[in-house]
C-alpha cells in the first residue's frame, strides 16, 4: 500500500524534477539511521549539527525511489529528485498527505507560552474527555492517548511524527488532540500546514535564547506569533507584557485593539502574579479573537481567589477556590486541587478554549476539583509534618512562579534543591540562583542534566546569582544525596521544592541518560530510612 509521488509532492513549491516517472511512495523517512528500504521517500533536512542531504546517495542506494532536497544531490539512476525552496514545509505537507490529512479528521487544539503549556493541555483533555470526546495529547510529557504513552525528544516532535499519531490517534477513535506548539516547532516548520481549530497564547518571558535556541528574544517573540496565522480561533491571555508585541507580529487586525486599551484593561485585571497580591485580585482572563479582530465582549477571567489546605490520605494539599465568569454566562464556582495563582490562569486558558468547544460547568468541576499532572507541583508525600513538590520548573520565570505560589501559603520554611542543564545559556543560572535565593528560605544546589558540562562549573555560575541576595544555601553536588539531606532535615510546616526535573526519569551525563526519576529516588530513600 502506498501513494503515487505526484499525488504527495502536489501541494509543494517545485523547482525541478529530474524524472517523469512517479514511483509508488510507501514509506516516509528523513534521517539515514532509521530503516529505508524499496519504495521510500527520503527527504533532506538541513539540522544544527548534520545536513542530511550528504546522506541522500546513501538513501538511494539502500532502496528510496524518490528523494525531496532544496539543492542538486548525487543518487544513483532511476532515483527520482524533487528540489524545492524549503524541505522542513515539504515534509510537513508530505507528511500530512502521506496518512491522509488527519489533522482535518480532529478538532486540532495548539498552545504556545514560555510556561504553562503542559498543564493547561491536560486540563484541556481531561475537561474534554468528561464531556465524551476521546483526545490526545502531544507535549512536553509525550504523546499520549487512550492507554499508549510514547516518549518524544521535543514538546513539538517533526512534522512526520506529529501526522503519523495524528493518524494513530484516529484509528484509536480520538475525535480531539491537544498539542504544546514551542517557538522551536514553529521556526522549524514542523506543524506547516496545520491549521489549528484552536490556538491560545498563555505568555512570554525571555527563556531559549541561546546557541542551538533563538538567537534574540525579537525572533523568539515572532517565532510564537507565527502561531496565529494558521488557525480558526485564537485565545489570548490579557496582563502579559508581550500581548501587543505578539499581535502585531501575528498581523492582528489594526484597529481592533491598542496598548492604550489593554492598559485600561490591566488596570482593572491585574493578572500577573506579583508578591503583595491579594487572593481577591482578578488572575487570568482569555480574550477571543475569532477571525475578526479581538473581541472585548468575550473575556473570560477569576476572582475571588483564596488559598486552601487541605490533609488527603496524610499529604497536605495545597489549592486554590475561585469564581470564573465568561460574559453572557453563568458564573462557575471552581475548587483546583493544585497550587498557585498561574495555575489559575491556566484553569482559565483552559475553560475559555473548552467553552468554546461546547464543554460546561459540570465537567469543569469536576476535572480541577482532583486534577493533578506529573511534574507539575506534583505532590509526593514523605511526611505527615512538612509538604515536598516537583515540578518541571527549570528557567527562572518559571522557578519565580512556583516559589511565590508556594510562599503565598505561608510555610514554616521554603526549601528550594535545584540546579541548571549543562550546555545551555548561562544567564540562565544567574538567574535562576538570584531567584532561589531571594525567595527561599534555604537553597539547595545541586546537579541536573550536567550533559557534556562539569557539574561543579555550573553550581560556580549558580552561586554568582546566588551570592546576590541574601538567602541561606548550601551545596550538594550528587542531586541523590541532595533529596536525602532535605527529607531527613524537613521540619514541621516547610514546604519543599524539587525543581527541574519535574516528569523526567533520567539525568543526561557526557552523552548518555542515566535513570533518575525523582519519585523512585525518593520511595528508595524512604524505604532505608
Amino acid at each position: 500500500m502506498g501513494k503515487k509521488l505526484s499525488e504527495l509532492i502536489k501541494g509543494l513549491t517545485i523547482e525541478s524534477i529530474s524524472s517523469s516517472e512517479d514511483p509508488v511512495v510507501t514509506s516516509l523517512c528523513y534521517d539515514t539511521r532509521k530503516e529505508i528500504g524499496a519504495g521510500c521517500l527520503f527527504v533532506c533536512i538541513k539540522g544544527a549539527k548534520n545536513d542530511s542531504h550528504d546522506f541522500a546517495g546513501e538513501a538511494a542506494a539502500k532502496g528510496a525511489c524518490a528523494v525531496i532536497a532544496q539543492h542538486e544531490v548525487k543518487v544513483p539512476d532511476g532515483c527520482v529528485v524533487v528540489i524545492t525552496p524549503d524541505t522542513r514545509r515539504a515534509l510537513a505537507l508530505i507528511s500530512a498527505a502521506f496518512f491522509d490529512h488527519p489533522a482535518e479528521k480532529l478538532t486540532t487544539i495548539a498552545l504556545t507560552g514560555t510556561k504553562g503549556k503542559s498543564t493547561t493541555s491536560y486540563m484541556i483533555r481531561d475537561i474534554l474527555e468528561k464531556s465524551g470526546h476521546k483526545c490526545g495529547v502531544i507535549g512536553t510529557i509525550g504523546i499520549v492517548y487512550g492507554d499508549e504513552h510514547v516518549a518524544i525528544g521535543n514538546s513539538t516532535p517533526e512534522s512526520y511524527v506529529i501526522h503519523e499519531y495524528f493518524a494513530k490517534m484516529v484509528e484509536a477513535g480520538c475525535d480531539c488532540v491537544v498539542m504544546e506548539v514551542s517557538s522551536q516547532g514553529l521556526m522549524q516548520n514542523r506543524v506547516y500546514g496545520i491549521n489549528y481549530d484552536c490556538a491560545a497564547f498563555l505568555n512570554l518571558e525571555q527563556d531559549h535564547i541561546g546557541e542551538g535556541e533563538h538567537s534574540c528574544m525579537e525572533e523568539y517573540l515572532y517565532c510564537k506569533s507565527i502561531l496565529f496565522r494558521s488557525c480558526k480561533h485564537a485565545f489570548f491571555a490579557m496582563g502579559d507584557s508581550h500581548l501587543c508585541d505578539i499581535l502585531e507580529a501575528a498581523d492582528i487586525k489594526q484597529g481592533t485593539y491598542s496598548r492604550e486599551r489593554f492598559k485600561k484593561w490591566d488596570e482593572k485585571f491585574d493578572i500577573t502574579y506579583r508578591s503583595g497580591l491579594k487572593p481577591e485580585d482578578m488572575e487570568g482572563f482569555a480574550v477571543e479573537d475569532g477571525g475578526n479582530g479581538i473581541s472585548f465582549s468575550r473575556c473570560t477571567y477569576a476572582r475571588n481567589l483564596k488559598f486552601t489546605k487541605k490533609k488527603e490520605n496524610g499529604t497536605l494539599r495545597l489549592g486554590i477556590d475561585f469564581d470564573v465568569d465568561t460574559e453572557g454566562q453563568e458564573k462557575k464556582a471552581i475548587s483546583l486541587n493544585i497550587p498557585g495563582r498561574y495555575n489559575v490562569a491556566n484553569a482559565v486558558a483552559a475553560i475559555a478554549v473548552t467553552s468554546y468547544l461546547g464543554c460546561g460547568k459540570e465537567a469543569f468541576e469536576a476535572v480541577f476539583r482532583d486534577f493533578s499532572v506529573c511534574g507539575r507541583l506534583e505532590p509526593v508525600h514523605v511526611s505527615d509534618e512538612f509538604s515536598l513538590y516537583i515540578d518541571y520548573a527549570h528557567n527562572a520565570m518559571a522557578l519565580e512562579n512556583v516559589l511565590l505560589t508556594l510562599k503565598a501559603y505561608e510555610p514554616g520554611r521554603l526549601v528550594c534543591l535545584f540546579g541548571c542543564g549543562g550546555n545551555r545559556s548561562r544567564e540562565r543560572r544567574y538567574t535562576m540562583g538570584e531567584v532561589s535565593s531571594r525567595l527561599a528560605d534555604l537553597s539547595v544546589v545541586t546537579s541536573d542534566n550536567p550533559r557534556f558540562e562539569k557539574p561543579s562549573d555550573i553550581i560556580d555560575d549558580i552561586l554568582v546569582g546566588i551570592k546576590k541576595e541574601k538567602g541561606e544555601y548550601i551545596v550538594i553536588e550528587n542531586r541523590r544525596e541532595a533529596i536525602d539531606y532535605v527529607i531527613k532535615n524537613g521540619r514541621p510546616g516547610d514546604i519543599i521544592l524539587l525543581a527541574g526535573k519535574g516528569n523526567e526519569d533520567y539525568q543526561e551525563i557526557c552523552g548518555k541518560k542515566y535513570p533518575f526519576d525523582e519519585r523512585v529516588v525518593i520511595s528508595e530513600l524512604m524505604h532505608n530510612k
